[in-house]
């Protein structure tokens, strides 16, 4: 008998569908209406990842992200930020939730209002993922891989456990910040920096 459920590194677990089943994007949309209390992504392969519910003191820093850019990205106007649940269908057939996105109103222009309402048919123009205590570092790496080979412009990759940021950037380059206490989003997001001490801590 063949395994379709298997435990992966972090505390995700990954269902293996194929060569059984191949979900069409219809079909997955139906699978996440059907099962919303699920987290649940998709890779280029055609494979379902199902995330666990987000622990407390990561939840806390979510939230502190969420609030952060969300307050940057009023004042900025130029774009719009999506929280943890927005889920975008990549160019590759990937379906991926960052902890953090935007999109510049550009590009959202272009999309029709059915598009709108349903998973986001384009790779965000910024990600941040926040690595909680069951993460793999390795997997959110690719996951960062992902977002910039789809067209991502920047994207932050946030370790509270080593208190460390990898900076992704469009022309495939990656700095690995330590100890740093700030950072800067520009040119692409002018203005806005990120007090990393008040990530690294948490509130409780």
């Amino acid at each position: 008998m063949t395994q379709i459920l298997e435990r992966t590194e972090s505390a995700a677990w990954r269902v293996n569908l194929r060569p059984v089943i191949a979900l069409d994007d219809k079909q997955f949309e139906e699978l996440c209406r059907r099962n919303r209390d699920l987290r649940i992504e998709m890779t280029a392969e055609g494979d379902l990842i199902i995330m666990p519910p987000t622990f407390g003191r990561t939840g806390n820093r979510n939230a502190k992200l969420t609030q952060r850019f969300g307050n940057w990205t009023d004042a900025d106007g130029t774009g719009v930020a999506f929280d943890s649940s927005t889920l975008f269908a990549l160019p590759n057939g990937a379906k991926r939730s960052p902890d953090v996105s935007w999109v510049s109103r550009a590009r959202l222009a272009q999309l029709t209002d059915e598009q709108k309402e349903k998973f986001l048919p384009l790779c965000p123009d910024f990600v941040i993922e926040l690595r909680s205590s069951s993460d793999s570092l390795a997997e959110l790496q690719a996951k960062m891989r992902e977002y910039m080979e789809n067209g991502a412009q920047l994207g932050w990759l946030l370790d509270p456990q080593e208190k460390r940021v990898y900076v992704y950037k469009a022309d495939s380059t990656v700095e690995q910040l330590d100890a740093a206490e700030t950072i800067a989003g520009d040119p692409l997001l002018p203005g806005f920096v990120l007090n990393l001490q008040q990530i690294w801590e948490a509130d409780f």
